[in-house]
């Protein structure tokens, strides 16, 4: 049996890690994990094909019931009987190592090991094309090559290897060019093909602080999205647009986008989640802006995706929280602090139940409340919630951090109010009050005497 199961070697166990990756098992630790199920007979007699074809088969039947993990499983022992059944430089294995990064890529976000296995298939391609004699070979090792760049691309752009990357999606533009025009791929092929590649080229131009290429290939997105007669789908590359335009400060031209996306979404899909994230960016970029007839419209894209919030992800959700945390600041600057402050008491409870006592949502709430009290110089409602806050900081953060700090800064003044002092004074004088004790009779024979002794 250790002859039909050769494991795969990979580099995907090395010490290296990134913020994308995680600690995902290498390819040796998901082997292990599954062995026992050798111990089926009737699969264990199976000849290495066979149990190709047959792991082949079942990993498609769990990717398509999203059961990830055992799809991963099962790719990986493929990688293995591939090399055993074909060897190590056919296009067979090209093609399990390609599988496979796309399924850590896109059922796991491991970026990581999507390399490792992205580079595998590309070392092989090279060789199983220089010994291609058909067209239906080459067009296959063509349609291989482009599957591993988008893959190795968006594996790179994830863990922030830029030039990577841009040279990944650079080539699969080139071989969705080259099968397009040797027939390889139909027109609605190459348009999916090049939407994803001008997308991905716009993210990876963004990252690495190239706006105005950025914004070409989102140009061209538009493009594209306009040719295939998509164009509900153009909402996200407005929003992109929107992000590349106020990282600019150009903040007309980002209003101008997220106006064009919210056209969209709300023809579309006024109150799904969309539509909500959509209102809510309008909203904060709005209220941002330094002319103040847009505080207008700031507050009715706040009240709009609240509403489509509260309809898609339901009151106790951290997006509706997070945009009534939101509405609120924009309460405050607005000066309509009573307002702010009854709606953040009323969400305490609800942030308490979805996020815990003890977390950074419920001590933010608490110190705006307790900010507002202290603006509006009811210091002994301030001083109570303040400490409630710093209680809860100390705990997330430690006494040491500039958050906790400033809290304590704010108590230690809050304290010295005459009407916090004298509180405090007077609670003081109750502790510290000498008590006093009636002697209470035991009940003897007579009821007079303490003890019968």
């Amino acid at each position: 049996m250790a002859d039909d199961y050769t494991v795969t070697k990979s580099r995907s166990c090395s010490s290296e890690s990134t913020a994308d990756v995680g600690s995902p098992p290498c390819d040796s630790d998901v082997l292990s994990a599954s062995q026992t199920e050798y111990a089926n007979r009737d699969f264990v007699m199976m000849l290495p094909g066979e149990k190709l074809k047959y792991l082949e088969s079942r990993a498609q039947a769990h990717e398509d019931s999203q059961e990830f993990d055992a799809c991963i499983q099962d790719l990986v022992r493929c990688v293995a009987l591939t090399r055993l059944v074909y060897g190590d430089r056919h296009l067979k294995l090209a093609h399990a190592h390609g599988r496979l990064a796309k399924a850590y890529f896109q059922f796991k976000g491991w970026g990581l090991q999507a390399r490792e296995h992205s580079a595998l298939a590309r070392e092989l391609l090279p060789f199983c094309s220089s010994i291609s004699s058909s067209r239906e070979e080459k067009l296959e090792v063509l349609m291989c090559l482009l599957s591993v760049h988008l893959t190795q691309g968006g594996a790179s752009l994830i863990t922030s290897h830029l030039e990577e990357a841009e040279s990944s999606f650079l080539q699969a533009e080139h071989i969705v060019e080259e099968l397009h025009q040797c027939g390889g791929i139909s027109r609605e092929e190459r348009i999916k093909n090049e939407l994803e590649i001008s997308t991905s080229l716009s993210r990876v131009y963004k990252k690495h602080n190239r706006p105005e290429e950025a914004l070409i290939q989102c140009e061209r997105s538009l493009q594209l999205l306009k040719d295939c007669g998509q164009p509900e789908k153009t909402c996200s590359v407005y929003r992109d647009m929107a992000v590349i335009e106020q990282d600019k400060g150009h903040l007309d031209q980002a209003i101008e986008h997220l106006s064009k996306a919210h056209a969209i979404a709300m023809s579309h899909s006024p109150e799904e989640l969309e539509g909500a994230q959509i209102s809510h960016s309008l909203a904060l970029i709005l209220s941002a802006a330094a002319e103040p007839h847009h505080n207008e419209s700031a507050g009715q894209y706040f009240e709009q995706c609240l509403s489509a919030y509260k309809n898609s992800v339901g009151p106790h959700g951290p997006a509706f929280l997070a945009a009534q945390d939101d509405f609120c600041r924009f309460l405050l600057v607005t000066g309509q602090q009573e307002r702010c402050v009854e709606i953040q008491r009323a969400s305490l409870a609800t942030k308490r139940s979805t996020f815990g006592d003890l977390s950074v949502e419920v001590a933010d709430t608490l110190q705006l409340i307790g900010s507002v009290e202290m603006t509006e110089g009811r210091m002994k409602q301030a001083h109570r919630i303040m400490t409630k806050c710093l209680e809860i900081q100390n705990l997330l953060y430690g006494p040491q951090h500039k958050k906790t700090k400033a809290t304590q800064k704010a108590v230690d003044m809050l304290a010295r109010a005459p009407e916090v002092a004298e509180g405090q004074q007077r609670q003081g004088r109750r502790k510290t009050k000498p008590q006093t004790f009636s002697v209470v009779p035991s009940f003897g024979n007579d009821g007079n005497s303490m003890s019968n002794s």
